[in-house]
């Protein structure tokens, strides 16, 4: 069972979620921001995967459920369960770690390029995906390198893109989930402004989509199939009862 943490009803996990379970993998959602219990860590868990939302993980008296899910990562990294973390996912790893979560000095919406580091293309994870690769980004903060965290992909705009901490936790900024239906929901969820301006960007992201879609979920399976070889690997050495 891959448990799925989803912080607000627009994110779920869509395409990610949609090819595990083409994979074969059957995902519980956990609904937080709906009053919904982190499960107990055991070494049933066949890995965690943590979305994004509209809160900043430094939110913890607004948003509470922050707080226990703090916990629960650090109990998931500990016990060498696979984990993989989107946007706020990420965030919420590099703070479990030790690392700080800040403002970026630019807000990152839209369509950009992230390129693999050395250590990311030797990983596993990534392994048979394309080293430059055109992701879709909706974040305000960046995150730092946890101490013992490794960095698997960088940006020109956000350098701290992707990392790893322990054996099989991880940490993407970039949202690897999306198809046209959530970036129009999305769009209408978080854009504010005069109503043309909304109509055009909300074009272009989804005209930006169209144009690497096959692309993109060429790249998204094979991440998948990897995420999967990392679950049926060995463990991280703790016991998980």
């Amino acid at each position: 069972m891959i448990h799925v943490i989803k912080h607000i009803e627009c994110e779920g996990p869509g395409l990610l979620g949609h090819i595990l379970e083409e994979l074969g993998e059957e995902l519980m959602i956990v609904e937080v921001s709906k009053g919904d219990g982190l499960p107990r860590v055991s070494r049933e868990m066949r890995a965690v995967i943590t979305l994004g939302g509209p809160m900043n993980v430094y939110e913890e008296e607004r948003f509470p459920f922050l707080k226990a899910e703090d916990a629960f990562i650090k109990e998931v990294v500990r016990r060498g369960i696979p984990y993989l973390g989107l946007c706020l996912g990420a965030q919420l790893l590099a703070k479990s770690g030790g690392a700080g979560v800040k403002k970026s000095l630019v807000k990152e919406v839209g369509w950009y390029d992230v390129c693999l580091t050395r250590d990311g293309k030797e990983d596993l994870l990534f392994e048979g995906v394309e080293e430059e690769l055109r992701v879709f980004q909706w974040h305000e903060d960046t995150f730092d390198i946890p101490r013992g965290g490794v960095l698997m992909a960088e940006g020109k705009v956000c350098r701290n893109q992707a990392f790893k901490l322990g054996p099989r936790a991880y940490g993407l900024q970039f949202h690897l989930e999306v198809d046209g239906e959530m970036i129009k929901k999305w769009a209408k969820e978080y854009l504010h402004g005069p109503v043309r301006d909304i109509e055009r960007r909300t074009e272009e992201m989804l005209n930006g989509y169209y144009a690497v879609e096959k692309r993109m979920l060429r790249q998204l399976r094979r991440l998948c199939s990897n995420f999967r070889r990392i679950m049926d690997g060995p463990g991280g050495g703790e016991d998980g009862s």
